[in-house]
């Protein structure tokens, strides 16, 4: 049995949750720590086979360990488990430190799969790691779920991300197709140059090659002097074209040959320029069919189709839902902002009944508006402003007399909310103006749990 030391910062439960992780599911015999109550002097005698560390945002106890291996060299594999918020000057110092790392919260199947890989193999050279450390930071930072259509992404993006060539993202409005192309960005050799996004969509016909060429001193009337084009300030860097379909047949026919020859000549210039770019387009239509319907150039499609990626619809992947939501609601958008809001469990189950023909963004507004809505910590349904979609969890239609009683459970939860509101919380005067008894009014009022004084 392979020995392990666990040193975690002063959180016992975390200390004890990590030992039990370790000792169900890798089987491990554990010695746990803090790192206040450990001294690393110990270390020279200890002869075990890993030591795990967990780090909070400061990192005083990895540093410290940084410094005893500085002291005395030889040391056991060290495998670090990371804050999600971890400062990135932090995390540039890991690959210093550990041989392997993760972050929190601790899956066990890739606990069990890094460890196997670390005793299994000499310790992993730190430019590797810090390459690790640097995709694994960027695309926690721009995605978050674990779906297993969404971490099919994911796992392309980095080697993507190597590629200079370019690529095409196709999926619906609001699956993230931006942030992809950020993603890429950050994590290719280029990212030191600039992104550059072009919403196409709203680029005017009659101005498309000056947004994207520039132009010369004199060109036209008005060209008191000259002007970079997108293209240019995109040098060295990446050129997203957000809704490259909306691009009309000429406009094509000029992106083609800059991506073809790497050349493009602003308007009234004598002589071509030269912009070393990474293209990456986005759509959400079916270039395809528009080919046929001579919409869209083939020649275009083949030069921007050399690498694809498919984000999913947020419908396809309910399962991140709640991850999504708690995201949302943990990232204030005023600072005004005191405290956070929850979901009942009622609401959470509403959200994932939607159907989100605006996918993420969709959510991500609905939260924001039940935020203002509610006027408590929990968000209800009748806060998220969302249509009710009856829907088993395995998608399979439910039967009549089912969704009936569901329908009429929102009806009348929100009737007896607005009559409530109307009168200030009166029931007496909310269940005249309904026409309903008083005593069945109230027991409505009861049986939703309504707070008649903020309803």
């Amino acid at each position: 049995m392979l020995h392990c030391l666990v040193l975690t910062e002063a959180a016992p439960c975390e200390n004890e949750r990590i030992r039990q992780l370790l000792t169900a599911n890798q089987g491990f015999r554990c010695e746990t720590h803090t790192w206040d109550a450990f001294s690393l002097e110990s270390l020279q005698a200890w002869d075990g086979d890993v030591i795990v560390a967990h780090a909070d945002r400061s990192m005083t106890g990895l540093l410290g360990l940084a410094d005893w291996v500085s002291r005395y060299g030889c040391r056991p594999p060290v495998f670090a488990i990371l804050s999600e918020d971890m400062p990135e000057d932090l995390l540039q110092k890991v690959g210093e430190i550990a041989d392997d790392f993760m972050f929190a919260p601790v899956r066990p199947p890739e606990l069990r799969r890094r460890l196997a890989r670390l005793l299994g193999s000499s310790p992993s050279d730190p430019q590797a790691l810090e390459t690790l450390l640097v995709q694994e930071a960027a695309l926690k930072h721009f995605f978050v779920g674990c779906h297993p259509r969404l971490m099919q992404v994911l796992h392309q993006i980095p080697r993507v991300a190597r590629s200079d060539a370019p690529v095409l993202l196709t999926g619906e409005t609001g699956t993230g197709k931006e942030l992809c192309a950020r993603a890429l960005h950050h994590l290719s050799p280029r990212r030191a140059g600039p992104f550059v996004a072009v919403e196409c969509g709203a680029l005017p016909e009659h101005l498309v090659e000056n947004e994207l060429f520039g132009h010369s001193r004199g060109a036209f009337t008005d060209a008191h002097s000259e002007q970079k084009g997108l293209v240019a300030m995109a040098d060295g860097g990446t050129l997203f074209l957000d809704e490259v379909d909306s691009l009309s047949l000429a406009a094509q026919a000029k992106l083609l040959r800059f991506l073809q020859e790497r050349t493009f000549k602003p308007l009234g210039a004598d002589r071509f320029a030269r912009s070393n770019v990474r293209m990456v387009a986005a759509t959400n239509r079916d270039l395809e069919q528009w080919i046929r319907e001579q919409r869209f150039r083939s020649d275009l499609y083949f030069r921007i189709n050399v690498l694809r990626l498919e984000l999913p619809a947020l419908r396809d992947r309910r399962s991140d839902i709640p991850l999504l939501a708690k995201h949302f609601l943990e990232s204030p958008a005023e600072e005004t902002e005191t405290y956070t809001k929850s979901l009942s469990a009622s609401a959470l189950r509403a959200l994932e009944q939607h159907d989100w023909p605006g996918n993420v963004r969709e959510l991500f507004n609905v939260l924001e508006r039940a935020k203002i809505n509610a006027p408590r910590r929990t968000i209800l349904p009748v806060h998220l402003g969302i249509a009710f979609r009856p829907r088993h969890s395995n998608d399979t239609p439910i039967r009549f007399k089912e969704a009936r009683a569901r329908a009429l459970e929102g009806f009348e939860r929100s009737y007896v909310v607005q009559m409530l509101r109307k009168h200030q919380g009166n029931i007496t005067r909310g269940a005249r103006e309904a026409g309903k008894d008083r005593r069945a009014f109230g027991r409505l009022v009861k049986k939703y749990s309504i707070d008649r004084l903020n309803p």
